[in-house]
């Protein structure tokens, strides 16, 4: 396991940084996260930064500067264009989606293709795309309760507007769930969400368009970020806080920061533990590209730290 800071902590360019998210482009890294004197301030906005030749280059603000706060930007790769989703508000339940493009590989960037009326995009986790082109996006609402639900934007970025897809994911358990990751499973997909209720829930779906109701698993949660990935084998890797929240709180500690491999029977073991100290390590993001998996997460929140785990340092089922 290979790991490194994408910025030094003691010169931080921002006092506060969280929320990455990252992207594998043929001869570079993208990674950006939201940073500015503290979550939620209105200096907040979303920052990148490149690594090319194994190096990290300096990070600097892509978008944000106009008073309101930006938060969890989303890196997607379409084509030849690699997009960025985030949000802007002045909190979660007042949240409205915005897109920025770029053409060159995190170089420069343009503002990207308006989202319809009421998306917000993927929320937290990347989209993937399905057989027909269309891109699913992963999100959820904090506005009147927590739920879960996924849009479905057509791959023709002319027809977002007008063939846009948005549906619920049922909760009857109330389980309170935000945040879902996305991954094939099988025949289908599955998903996976952060809750307040101190586990990680579950729903499945056979095409994106319509999902089981959610389900409590046994991965414990203490009401944090998570993200997963599926690898070559058809196993998946998920990154989380494995601690449940606390019966009567709010949110439990989000340390230590595991990796763990979920197998095709459903079955989770631990796989490596990438952090252990006290503190936040959260919000991670993972992809998984050629022979190893690519993550990152909020250090501290002083910065974020890049991982490189090899797949054959997780075994093959």
């Amino acid at each position: 396991m290979d790991a490194a800071f994408i910025f030094d902590p003691d010169s931080s360019p921002t006092p506060a940084c969280h929320a990455p998210t990252i992207v594998v482009l043929p001869d570079r890294l993208v990674a950006a996260w939201f940073a500015g004197t503290r979550e939620g301030a209105a200096d907040v906005g979303i920052w990148a930064a490149i690594r090319r030749d194994g190096r990290w280059e300096q990070p600097r603000q892509i978008a944000g500067g106009n008073g309101e706060p930006c938060w969890n930007p989303v890196l997607a790769v379409g084509g030849e264009t690699l997009r960025l989703f985030y949000k802007v508000g002045p909190s979660p339940s007042r949240w409205r989606g915005a897109v920025l493009d770029s053409a060159d590989g995190g170089q420069t960037w343009r503002p990207g293709p308006a989202l319809p009326q009421g998306f917000l995009g993927p929320i937290k986790n990347k989209p993937i795309e399905l057989s027909d082109g269309a891109l699913l996006c992963p999100s959820s609402r904090e506005d009147g309760g927590w739920r879960c639900h996924f849009e479905l934007l057509p791959g023709d970025t002319d027809r977002w507007l007008a063939s846009s897809f948005s549906t619920t994911v049922p909760d009857p358990a109330d389980l309170r769930a935000i945040q879902p990751t996305v991954f094939p499973r099988g025949a289908g997909l599955e998903a996976l969400a952060r809750t307040k209720s101190g586990c990680i829930a579950r729903t499945t779906s056979a095409d994106g368009r319509s999902w089981t109701p959610l389900e409590a698993t046994p991965l414990p949660n203490p009401n944090s970020g998570i993200d997963a990935a599926a690898m070559p084998d058809g196993r998946i890797a998920l990154v989380y806080n494995p601690v449940a929240t606390p019966p009567g709180r709010w949110g439990g500690p989000r340390t230590p920061l595991a990796l763990a491999v979920g197998e095709a029977d459903g079955s989770w073991a631990d796989a490596m533990t990438l952090e252990s100290e006290p503190g936040e390590f959260s919000y991670p993001a993972v992809v998984c590209a050629a022979d190893r998996l690519h993550i990152v997460y909020t250090w501290q929140r002083r910065t974020i730290k890049h991982v490189e785990a090899p797949l054959d340092a997780l075994g093959r089922s």
